[in-house]
């Protein structure tokens, strides 16, 4: 896949979606303890990514929260790489 393929933006969007899923889920819908564990296998992975390969990652997270309509969603886009461990939330 190159920086342009539009696979990349589609991809990362459904990531997020299911993460966003899991995260809003029931303890009826999905146990929570299996929801954590995917979640935090879903950072693992992601952190085992070369670096130029996270910041792309990074860079395709902030365009899409960009042109998100959904304040929701654009709110969780621009916190899940905070919520997945790829960066350290930078309070104050």
């Amino acid at each position: 896949m190159t920086d342009r393929d539009p696979l990349v933006p589609a991809l990362t969007g459904l990531l997020v979606d299911v993460v966003w899923w899991l995260e809003s889920c029931g303890d009826e819908e999905v146990d929570p303890d299996s929801a954590v564990k995917m979640m935090e296998s879903v950072g693992w992975v992601l952190l085992q990514l070369p670096s130029d390969q996270r910041q792309r990652l990074l860079q395709v997270l902030a365009d899409l929260a960009e042109t998100e309509q959904d304040p929701a969603r654009r709110e969780f886009l621009e916190s899940f790489p905070i919520a997945v461990g790829m960066v350290e939330d930078q309070v104050g």
